[in-house]
């Protein structure tokens, strides 16, 4: 009996399959960032400062054209624009509370950095940082992050809890907080002193004073440190009469 063998049966290859192409990431877009400087010598330095990087889009602005400009991811404003500095940061973040403003200006004064955090700063650059720093800032900024030194982050902080603590401040009932009295609160809120509150609102010192006692009684603060930090954690700014 002859035994026939079996074939053996080939086993077919599977087909080969192209590789799926990688996807192209979409290029970033820059980060378009506004300068307020009265100084054209100084602009002229921050567009240097970024160099022809395709990262940034530097141009100069003004506050009233950032209030109908929709289109900066970032603002850079010198602190040495004088007495309508603060009074800027306070009209940008009235309008657009979600701005992300970077100040620049002297190093050394803690106080000054705590003013611009008090007003609505994300971040605070000293004068003389390398552009490594200027446009790491920037990133940060720009990524919803805050950007400044440790210490200063922590003196803010322990201001605004140590106040609240002593005494959880708001309106008492039945009181009604006038625009001129939102005024003084908001200047109290970047530092301002009884003088400077009155030069800045065209006061007499008296006048600013009497301001800020009514506000102490209305709101039932304690102090006038508990008072300044007040708007940081209440909406009261946002109140219309």
């Amino acid at each position: 009996m002859k035994h026939t063998a079996k074939k053996r049966l080939k086993k077919k290859p599977f087909p080969k399959t192209k590789a799926p192409a990688k996807k192209k990431s979409a290029p970033r877009e820059p980060i378009r960032v506004a300068v307020l400087e009265s100084d054209p010598l100084r602009f002229v330095g921050f567009r240097a400062l970024f160099g022809s990087s395709s990262e940034f889009i530097v141009r100069s602005s003004s506050v009233p054209w950032i209030l109908k400009a929709l289109d900066d991811d970032v603002i850079l404003m010198t602190r040495n624009r004088g007495s309508a500095f603060y009074s800027g940061m306070l009209a940008l973040k009235a309008v657009r509370p979600t701005v992300r403003i970077i100040v620049t200006g002297p190093g050394s004064n803690d106080e000054d950095i705590l003013r611009a955090l008090a007003a609505g700063a994300k971040g605070y650059v000293p004068d003389d940082a390398p552009p490594a720093i200027f446009k790491k800032a920037i990133r940060v900024v720009h990524s919803g992050s805050v950007w400044v030194p440790r210490r200063i982050l922590a003196m803010f902080i322990e201001r605004v809890t140590a106040a609240t603590a002593v005494r959880q401040v708001k309106p008492r009932e039945g009181h009604v907080i006038s625009r001129r009295q939102q005024q003084v609160l908001a200047l109290l809120a970047v530092g301002k002193s009884n003088r400077e509150i009155a030069g800045e609102l065209g006061l007499a010192e008296r006048t600013a004073k009497a301001h800020v006692a009514e506000l102490l009684r209305k709101i039932g603060a304690p102090n006038r440190i508990a008072l300044s930090v007040h708007p940081l954690t209440h909406n009261l700014l946002a109140i219309r009469t």
